[in-house]
């Protein structure tokens, strides 16, 4: 039944919803590439909270999206910002989500690896000891639970640091007394404006210089990195220049197609909030990947960039809204509310827009709920569907 849906400019379009769902069913094990999900939480509804509170989590939505990722033979990337973390979930209720979910993963089997922040401070500008206490904290909750560390980028450093000497000071001793091999995180400022000049440089070649810096020092205890800076070819760049063993995690929710499947040099792993919503497509790609299928792998892949791109467009930290939007469509939750009340942070027309290409993706198991779930928020904004 056709759909009538809001476009940028204000006027109502036809839309004919498809009818089957791509067929997808959780496989084999992935094996040439190391892929995660950055996961999103799923709000408690009935929660009397406001946008100043803290976050109230439906746990057992929560971690049951976990469990959707884990059966597919993705691995769960924990508390990073796909989680709204430091955009309505704030330290407390992060380590909440750390060991919960690394107690599920262990029940399930699953890979999980979780973020290690400073967001605990929060009472204004903080001293280098104290930012480098703070990332203590939280690596020790990350390492109790047993999972893996991975050290996000922090405002708290961002705003402390004096040059990159700082950032070599406080990596080089969180690396030192790491107990496993963590993955480094640079999240640009695209996604966090607050993280603008992060390793001591507005310069992406000098922060590079030292980002590598940082790494050669300790070598040993790096498993990998996340770039998230939407710049492919400055990715491709940087994992040639990484040390031996040193993994190249792809955070470009633009151009990951390419930068997965590799050159003749080397490829990128994944640890991606758009595979989220393509969790159950992004694994069957990978799965194809492994038999040496290179143009099957793009083949899968590739349509899904439209929509990615659509959900990443600027400013890009909103993202996390059409992520959530498209889980409420796809049945994975029984509402589309946001810690923080975030679901307000894009318009009709771009949730409409994220609902068009996630269905002619085929991304919905149940295209009719999709559709329903799609008509009823089209008539709370006054739309007749």
């Amino acid at each position: 039944m056709t759909l009538h849906l809001p476009d940028a400019h204000g006027a109502l379009r036809a839309y004919e919803p498809r009818t089957e769902p791509l067929a997808l069913t959780p496989g084999a094990p992935l094996t040439s590439r190391t892929v995660f999900s950055a996961a999103h939480v799923v709000a408690d509804p009935y929660a009397d909270t406001t946008p100043d509170s803290p976050a109230a989590v439906d746990w057992d939505a929560t971690l049951a999206f976990r469990r959707h990722l884990w059966a597919h033979g993705l691995g769960v990337a924990e508390a990073m910002d796909t989680a709204q973390r430091g955009m309505g979930l704030d330290w407390a209720g992060a380590a909440e989500l750390i060991r919960r979910s690394a107690a599920e993963a262990k029940a399930a089997g699953g890979r999980i690896a979780c973020g290690v922040g400073t967001d605990q401070l929060t009472g204004g500008p903080a001293t280098v000891a104290e930012v480098r206490a703070a990332y203590e904290e939280q690596l020790a909750v990350v390492e109790e639970s047993g999972a893996q560390a991975i050290l996000m980028a922090s405002r708290a450093l961002a705003a402390t640091a004096q040059g990159p000497e700082d950032y070599l000071e406080v990596y080089g001793h969180l690396l030192r007394q790491a107990a496993e091999p963590v993955i480094l995180h640079w999240l640009g400022p695209m996604f966090d404006p607050a993280l603008e000049g992060y390793w001591g440089s507005s310069g992406l070649d000098a922060a590079t210089d030292t980002f590598l810096d940082v790494i050669a020092a300790h070598p040993d205890k790096v498993d990998g990195i996340k770039v998230s800076l939407l710049d492919a070819r400055r990715e491709v760049d940087l994992r040639r220049r990484l040390p031996k063993g040193v993994r190249c995690y792809t955070g470009d929710d633009f151009h990951y197609p390419e930068l997965i499947a590799g050159d003749e040099q080397g490829f990128s792993h994944a640890l991606l909030g758009i595979f989220d919503p393509l969790g159950p497509l992004a694994a069957e790609a990978v799965r194809v990947l492994d038999t040496g299928d290179t143009d099957g792998f793009r083949a899968l892949l590739d349509p899904t960039v439209e929509l990615s791109r659509h959900l990443f467009q600027a400013p890009t930290r909103f993202y996390k809204t059409g992520v959530v939007f498209l889980a409420w469509l796809a049945g994975h939750q029984s509402h589309f509310t946001m810690v923080g009340g975030l679901q307000s942070a894009r318009s009709l027309p771009h949730l409409a827009r994220a609902y068009e290409l996630a269905d002619g993706l085929g991304l919905f198991p149940d295209p009719k709920l999709a559709e329903d779930r799609m008509r009823s928020l089209l008539r709370l904004y006054g739309v007749t569907p």
